[in-house]
């Protein structure tokens, strides 16, 4: 009984860090490594969707502006949810290293944590979302297209509550 007991902990014990773990790399990205202050920088579109541990999802398109002066990616997201809500976040994302970025923006608490991990991004920062602190934890990487994959999970109190993915493209020249 015992031997039972502590193997369901021990199950109990490695889902819950699973759920705090940071997302893995997207399947099918490009060989070369993600740029951000490169592939983010001008006008981007974006479509995404933000999906909850209840089930519930919220999609979105976003219309990101990006400037880049040497140190800076300044990062304009405007935002239109399918619900009809618009809002608008700007990151402030300095380098501060070789790969490595600190960052700021209305909502985080604290400063960003940006760094290359190989041929992908990753940034990882708290959000007060109402009364609560929650985590993200992002990973950025160029699809074989061009494109900008960047998937999300959203933890809080160290377990996953919920995830985003988006597509990011450059704005097509008419």
């Amino acid at each position: 009984m015992k031997q039972t007991l502590f193997a369901a902990a021990l199950i109990a014990l490695s889902a819950l860090g699973a759920c705090a773990t940071r997302p893995p790399a997207p399947r099918d990205i490009a060989a070369q490594p993600i740029a951000i202050e490169q592939a983010l920088a001008g006008r981007t579109l974006a479509r995404g969707e933000f999906r909850s541990i209840t089930g519930a999802r919220r999609g979105f398109d976003a219309t990101l502006n990006g400037t880049w002066d040497g140190r800076v990616l300044t990062l304009v997201e405007d935002f239109a949810f399918d619900d009809g809500e618009r809002d608008r976040k700007t990151w402030r994302l300095e380098q501060t290293a070789p790969g490595r970025f600190s960052g700021t923006r209305e909502d985080v608490v604290g400063t960003a944590d940006g760094f290359q991990d190989g041929n992908v991004f990753r940034l990882e920062y708290n959000v007060r979302l109402g009364d609560r602190v929650v985590r993200f934890r992002d990973v950025l990487a160029l699809t074989p297209e061009g494109e900008v994959q960047n998937d999300a999970t959203v933890g809080w109190a160290g377990l996953r509550v919920g995830s985003v993915s988006l597509r990011i493209r450059r704005e097509a020249v008419e």
